[in-house]
């Protein structure tokens, strides 16, 4: 009976863990993605083959992950999963990639995060994410990774991060080129327009670029 029982968990685990996979190929975002997962989407041709590449930001709702407010209000501290497809000539898509536990989310009611993807005139895919802290910090965060399809993978390219504080209005914002080597630095103040914004260049260590998928969002500058 025991050995039953160890099988039938492994098999709902097992069965349970592939339902939260993006299907391998499908004609739309929602097609694509697990049902009752909230979806966010962008297209853009991403590997220069002149067909649109589809991007899609799933965040499942598995209720031990879910906190509901006395007003009703419903926390999602699910961890969203990234999938990216290539367009196809027939209009379908077809899957890339798969990756989890890269995107920033929030873990308590304290910690906000709202984070929008789009591809630019480049055909890189770009991520900009906005922090904020209810609680234990004056700061605000907010910041942007690149990636380039290259080299039969994505890459980070680029980089750019701003911060202020909520009660002085000092400001700094860093933008770095992965490629070049730089970094350009601004400082300046929110709130009051007669500090001069102050720029210097910098240069940064030449290293690999990094893969997607490789690092969290929130260590895009870590080793």
């Amino acid at each position: 009976m025991k050995k039953v029982l160890l099988l039938s968990v492994a098999l709902f685990t097992f069965f349970n863990a592939s339902a939260q996979k993006f299907a391998q190929s499908g004609s739309s975002a929602s097609e694509l993605t697990p049902e009752g997962w909230k979806i966010q989407e962008t297209k853009g041709d991403l590997n220069k083959d002149g067909i649109a590449d589809l991007v899609i930001i799933g965040t499942p709702t598995d209720p031990e992950h879910m906190h509901t407010r006395e007003d009703g209000y419903v926390y999602n501290f699910n961890a969203p999963v990234l999938a990216i497809y290539w367009g196809l000539t027939d209009g379908d898509y077809c899957l890339y990639n798969q990756y989890n536990d890269i995107i920033p989310h929030p873990e308590d009611e304290y910690f906000f995060v709202d984070i929008s993807m789009s591809v630019n005139e480049r055909g890189a895919l770009v991520f900009d994410v906005d922090e904020f802290a209810s609680a234990g910090s004056y700061g605000k965060n907010n910041y942007s990774v690149i990636f380039r399809y290259q080299n039969d993978d994505f890459f980070l390219i680029g980089a750019e991060s701003q911060e202020y504080s909520r009660t002085t209005g000092e400001a700094k914002k860093e933008s770095y080129n992965f490629n070049t080597h730089k970094k350009q630095v601004n400082t300046f103040n929110m709130f009051d327009d007669s500090v001069p914004n102050r720029e210097k260049w910098l240069k940064i260590p030449a290293k690999p670029l990094r893969r997607l998928g490789s690092f969290s969002f929130a260590a895009y500058l870590d080793d």
